[in-house]
């Protein structure tokens, strides 16, 4: 009888750059075969360079059919799917009185519709392998972050949605966790189209409210994704862990 131990199949979105990067070559630093999924060629590239268990996979999350694309792809290629990390986000906004549709649907569709829409395509191959689904989240939706509000917002959604479908899957065997970072270095600054004198205000905003003194760096949070979808972690669900240096309790 084979008792080998399967290769565990991970996807992870956002995986060009940050935390999804970091998360990618975690999980095939532990011999996992990682779908990381992005919508540029090159950032994927980079983040598979040295890791021979990385797959690069380009695809915006947003797109109609993608999740299904994404999942049918894992399965086909590597035949299972244990892990889902939901890392893809953007973090556009700006105080009241600034946002309109624009602002608001690529928000709504990347930090909420598409972790739906992933999981639910997911959930059938993590029932069969008694998966994991990690969400990204930020720990400012826990406190509050006047000048964009609508960002935490999404990422407060998708934290609800962490609880509920940890009740709704635990009877299928099926974990789902989310990490909540914050103040973490990472290019979303750029993403956000901040000027080099913003950013640098941001900065200083997050290192004052922040009781280790330092900003974060993927790794940490990486470590923190990859220990919760670990086996040893079998009997935590629903959880969702900060990882700010303290801000949250500040």
């Amino acid at each position: 009888m084979d008792t080998t131990t399967p290769t565990r199949v991970v996807v992870v979105t956002g995986a060009g750059t940050g935390i999804g990067r970091a998360t990618a070559r975690a999980f095939a630093g532990q011999g996992a075969t990682v779908v990381a999924v992005g919508r540029r060629k090159e950032p994927l590239r980079e983040t598979a360079e040295g890791h021979p268990g990385i797959r690069p996979y380009v695809a915006d999350v947003t797109a109609e059919g993608a999740a299904e694309e994404i999942v049918r792809t894992a399965l086909s290629d590597h035949g299972r799917l244990d892990v889902l990390v939901n890392n893809a986000g953007v973090a556009t906004g700006g105080p009241l009185g600034t946002l309109d549709r624009s602002v608001i649907t690529p928000l709504l569709e990347t930090n909420l519709v598409a972790p739906v829409l992933l999981t639910q395509a997911a959930v059938p191959a993590l029932r069969a392998s008694r998966g994991v689904v990690v969400n990204v989240t930020t720990t400012i939706g826990q406190r509050g972050w006047p000048s964009n509000s609508f960002y935490p917002a999404t990422k407060s959604a998708l934290e609800t949605l962490t609880r509920c479908w940890a009740v709704e899957l635990a009877p299928d065997g099926v974990r789902v966790v989310a990490v909540a970072p914050g103040a973490i270095e990472t290019p979303i600054g750029d993403h956000m189209g901040l000027s080099p004198e913003q950013l640098r205000a941001v900065r200083a905003w997050q290192l004052a409210h922040t009781p280790l003194g330092r900003i974060g760096r993927p790794e940490e949070v990486a470590w923190a994704i990859t220990a919760l979808a670990a086996p040893d972690a079998a009997f935590l669900t629903g959880t969702v862990l900060p990882v700010d240096g303290g801000a949250l309790v500040a």
